[in-house]
């Protein structure tokens, strides 16, 4: 049994205790760890600003009132799109990695249902989401549905990285101009760019299902869904003592 608010460490599924809260029914549970939160909001800002350079770059949408070398406009857009896909980039790859190191709740059987029970949860999800069913499976940590979303989400992220690589490669100089091969093998620069637009839209429009899922579940279950991702804890009821999350 884990005491009440303490963190989970290495790879063990933790035991919920309910011995300081039997008669609320509920039981405070550390389940997302700092590298969670963290990686979770990193890359969510990143995302947002390379939304915002990368869709100047394509259309440039502000014209400088002066001379465009006293501008740089379009420079500047370049440098901060370049520097926030490298903390995108290493962001990622340290979740990626998390996902084999990390603490239960952080690691890749959250992201696949290789057990029985998410298995099943994962159409009670999508019961709920479609409104056919009016509460969701409990999960404490990903639910199997949201978990199986999110390896499609890290391909589209992995396709942005090596996209946006290949579109660097082509004017680099230096260590990046290794990444050139990459450039044939998604069909030419044109179509490379184009793949690389395509996947930004698919992220926005998962940001944007994603806010609105989380608050959904988040008020129907109760469970402190949205809090957690700032604190690391969840609030879980009585009802979920002794039963496994395989």
């Amino acid at each position: 049994m884990t005491p009440p608010g303490t963190a989970v460490k290495g790879g063990a599924r933790p035991r919920v205790s309910y011995r300081a809260s039997d008669a609320e029914g509920i039981e405070r549970v550390y389940v997302w760890d700092a590298v969670v939160r963290l990686s979770h909001w990193i890359i969510m800002l990143a995302i947002f600003m390379l939304a915002i350079t990368g869709i100047y770059i394509g259309k440039p949408y502000l014209i400088p009132s002066g001379p465009a070398n006293e501008q740089f406009v379009m420079a500047t857009m370049k440098t901060v799109h370049f520097y926030a896909a490298i903390i995108f980039t290493l962001t990622v790859a340290t979740r990626i990695a998390w996902m084999f190191v990390g603490s239960y709740y952080a690691r890749w059987h959250q992201f696949v249902p290789v057990g029985r029970r998410r298995r099943r949860d994962v159409f009670g999800m999508l019961k709920f989401y479609l409104f056919v069913s009016k509460k969701p499976p409990l999960n404490v940590g990903h639910n199997p549905l949201a978990g199986s979303t999110y390896l499609l989400v890290f391909g589209l992220y992995l396709t942005m990285i090596f996209t946006g690589f290949a579109l660097y490669s082509v004017s680099a100089v230096g260590y990046m101009e290794m990444w050139e091969f990459l450039v044939p093998i998604f069909g030419g620069v044109q179509m490379t760019r184009w793949i690389h637009h395509v996947a930004m839209w698919f992220l926005l429009g998962f940001f944007a299902h994603h806010i609105w899922s989380a608050i959904l579940v988040s008020r129907v279950e109760g469970l402190g869904l949205i809090d957690s991702m700032f604190s690391g804890y969840k609030f879980l009821p009585k009802s979920w003592r002794n039963r496994d999350d395989d």
